[in-house]
């Protein structure tokens, strides 16, 4: 995540540097020095802001599953633990889901999948 989409994350939420820190648990320095471009943003805080922004947004109610929404076969979707949780709407949360056909390693590598996903892209 760049600083960028941090702070425009944060205006959406309609938060003070103060307030996502609390939210995210983390320090108001360490929000200022995300959106400075200071210090890189961890997974475990892009994740955590991603999975806020997600919800405090009716769409994820109407939301379809990841499944459906990208025609994922059964022999594909079987082996993918988005399914084995039922949490097809909230793939992008969750490491090693079969998108593209395998399961990435790091978070860094799925989230640029992700985000150029309908499933996410639906939500943000």
């Amino acid at each position: 995540m760049t600083s960028e989409e941090f702070v425009n994350l944060r205006k959406k939420l309609k938060k003070t540097q103060a307030q996502i820190a609390q939210l995210l648990g983390i320090s108001v320095k360490a929000v200022r020095s995300y959106e400075q471009g200071w210090r890189a943003i961890p997974p475990h805080v892009e994740r955590q802001l991603l999975f806020i922004i997600t919800r405090g947004d009716k769409k994820t109610k109407s939301q379809k599953a990841c499944w459906t929404i990208t025609k994922c076969p059964d022999e594909k979707k079987e082996k993918c633990p988005a399914w084995e949780f039922d949490a097809g709407k909230f793939c992008w949360h969750i490491n090693g889901t079969m998108c593209n056909g395998v399961a990435h390693e790091s978070w860094e590598d799925k989230i640029k999948v992700c985000k150029t996903c309908d499933v996410l892209l639906s939500l943000l």
